[in-house]
């Protein structure tokens, strides 16, 4: 069994080098792509270069999207907050739709992983590694800012997995529901995003979200997938600084998503020792010292 790791790329040079290096032992393939538009539809330059990451060139499959999805909704008298985010998901799903070019040439039995490129799945996990069950979900640590600050309230289910027979389309494996469901559950049996036959990963790795400096965030916060909510909550680069030197979130992962006051969070992160972190980082602490807190 091959293992395809399948992620998207907008600038994130030092997560896709930590990446490659985390996961250059297990994996066989990575697939990645770039869009040369962003998620909010603001054209871009093509950031990857293959060339940067030699060690690992054999290993890459790198794809472009070079235009929008043809449903995109562009009159301005009909562009609301709303319709910013359908948008928004259209030109995600198409990116999840470009990364079936990138495993074509795997076989039924392969595994396919899908991951935002900031989400690193453990496989050296025990229990990864004996899984029988037709769906994988790891459940990982979550760290904003710095390697080694830990947003302790929660998990991130974050990277999916199944093996290419058992693969329905890649924005499917997205929006599994993070859960094992009983097999009493007579609505898995219609359901396209509840199953039974799922395992989650105790030890399934490390989320490592907004590992940036305060204008690189505020340029990805208007950027992504939820920008229309970043920009009616009114924080600017210096608010997001702030919250980086006080080691503090900026969002809160519990709020009602329909309240407003999700964009205002105190929470303190806890910083942790680097031994909970993937190898690399640890035997690379002193290149990677700007992001170890």
């Amino acid at each position: 069994m091959k293992i395809f790791d399948c992620t998207t790329f907008y600038s994130e040079h030092l997560m896709m080098d930590i990446r490659f290096n985390v996961l250059n032992e297990k994996v066989d393939k990575f697939i990645v792509v770039e869009s040369k538009y962003s998620h909010s539809g603001k054209e871009k330059n093509l950031n990857f270069d293959i060339n940067n990451y030699k060690k690992f060139k054999d290993k890459i499959v790198y794809l472009v999207i070079d235009k929008e999805p043809d449903d995109i909704i562009k009159d301005e008298k009909k562009i609301t907050s709303e319709i910013k985010r359908i948008n928004s998901l259209k030109r995600i799903e198409q990116s999840y739709n470009c990364m079936l070019d990138g495993i074509k040439n795997a076989s039924e039995n392969d595994l396919i992983i899908l991951s935002d490129n900031d989400e690193i799945p453990n496989l050296q996990s025990n229990q990864f590694r004996k899984s029988k069950k037709k769906i994988i979900i790891f459940k990982q640590l979550f760290f904003y800012y710095k390697f080694n600050l830990l947003y302790d309230a929660m998990f991130w289910y974050g990277s999916k997995a199944c093996k290419k027979k058992n693969l329905l389309s890649m924005s499917w494996l997205r929006n599994l529901k993070n859960k094992n469901y009983p097999l009493w559950r007579l609505d898995t049996l219609f359901s396209k995003t509840k199953y039974s036959n799922v395992d989650i990963i105790d030890d399934g790795g490390w989320h490592f979200t907004n590992l940036k400096k305060p204008e690189e965030l505020y340029e990805k916060m208007k950027n992504f997938g939820h920008h229309n909510e970043f920009d009616e909550s009114g924080l600017k680069i210096e608010d997001l600084r702030k919250k980086i030197d006080n080691q503090e979130l900026f969002y809160d992962h519990y709020a009602d998503q329909k309240k407003s006051n999700k964009w205002q969070s105190n929470y303190k992160l806890r910083k942790t020792d680097l031994n909970i972190l993937p190898n690399y980082i640890s035997k690379n602490k002193l290149d990677l010292k700007d992001w170890i807190a």
